[in-house]
């Protein structure tokens, strides 16, 4: 008989769904929204990062990513060689997410660079020469709508997300508008938080040979002007939305913009982003099951009657996910910390 695999309770998904509102929050306020104590909560959460099945890290903000290049890179792989050319893609920080496709000789990545150069020496260059990959199609992002960061299960009710929406004393991040660049501490220090998004500041400031003062100041800054963003993620499988799908689509170009935007407020939408090449958008979403698939179709189209759906990629399996390396169930193995920065073909230095 086939073992089976614990499923996340209530308690977890209700615990997750608060660090996604509210990823750095305290335990004693994270406690008092759950309806329980700060030390139980902070028990829970450890055994879930533990296990893997869940965990708080980082991902660009609005501000970075309209400055990086991202793209979607479809590659096709040698027959029997979709495990290999994975197995190495895992170790690129720059190829922050891998999903493995329904076709099972074809992978599909998300693509992280510091700019167009960047991508293509990425693209060109560092995939041409992994052993296995036959071809890679390169669909270049145009403008974000929406990314992964910003989905979220629904497991609180309305009175206790409302208690968690806006941080005390606070409001929500903007972009930003000026330039002010992400340096070389700042990079080291997203490695770190890649690791554990809920780090303490003076954990961070040791390792930096710093003050905590100085680490929550700049974390500050850089989450308010948008250029960095906290998410809680987990192990999608065990939580109840085991199917992931990518949906490629053409809208009328004029009408991209309200499009997208209004895609973006489907609950199940994960990602979307306008994109190069003979399709100009691209959905991602989450779903509970297979059937959900065709259904969430006939509502994209119902948003715009100009939007036409001409593909669809079923995820298999994430072997990534922003930097984390995942199992087949979803649940975190380590960290690949995605630092864009760096030259293509090299390894990010470590923290």
């Amino acid at each position: 008989m086939r073992r089976q695999v614990p499923v996340l309770s209530e308690g977890d998904l209700a615990l997750i769904h608060a660090l996604q509102l509210r990823p750095r929050a305290s335990w004693t306020e994270l406690g008092r929204t759950l309806g329980v104590d700060a030390v139980t909560a902070a028990r829970r959460f450890r055994q879930l990062t533990e296990r893997g099945e869940a965990w708080v890290g980082v991902s660009p903000g609005p501000t970075l990513l309209h400055r990086l290049c991202v793209a979607f890179a479809e590659i096709d792989c040698a027959a029997g060689a979709a495990d290999a050319v994975a197995g190495a893609l895992r170790g690129h920080p720059h190829a922050v997410t891998i999903e493995r496709t329904a076709d099972t000789h074809r992978l599909l990545a998300t693509v992280v660079t510091a700019d167009i150069a960047a991508m293509a020496r990425y693209t060109l260059d560092v995939l041409s020469a992994v052993p296995g990959i036959a071809a890679v199609r390169t669909r270049i992002v145009t403008h974000m709508f929406a990314e992964g960061g910003q989905w979220q299960i629904d497991a609180l009710d309305r009175e206790q997300r409302s208690l968690l929406r806006t941080p005390p004393g606070g409001g929500e991040t903007g972009r930003g508008t000026g330039s002010e660049e992400i340096t070389s501490r700042d990079r080291t220090l997203l490695s770190l938080l890649h690791y554990d998004g809920r780090a303490s500041f003076q954990t961070l400031a040791e390792a930096l040979g710093t003050t905590a003062f100085t680490v929550r100041r700049r974390l500050d800054r850089l989450t308010r002007l948008g250029l960095v963003r906290f998410r809680c993620d987990f192990a999608r499988p065990l939580g109840g939305w085991p199917v992931a799908v990518t949906f490629w689509a053409t809208a009328p170009v004029r009408e991209l913009p309200a499009v997208g935007h209004a895609l973006v407020r489907l609950p199940e939408v994960r990602n979307c982003a306008a994109v190069t090449g003979e399709h100009n958008l691209v959905v991602q979403a989450t779903l509970h099951s297979v059937s959900d698939v065709p259904r969430l179709e006939i509502r994209l189209c119902d948003v715009h009657p100009g939007l036409v759906v001409t593909d669809r990629t079923m995820t298999l399996r994430h072997d990534k996910l922003l930097g984390r390396v995942l199992d087949p169930r979803g649940r975190s193995l380590g960290v690949v910390p995605p630092d864009v920065w760096c030259e293509p073909g090299t390894s990010a230095p470590a923290p």
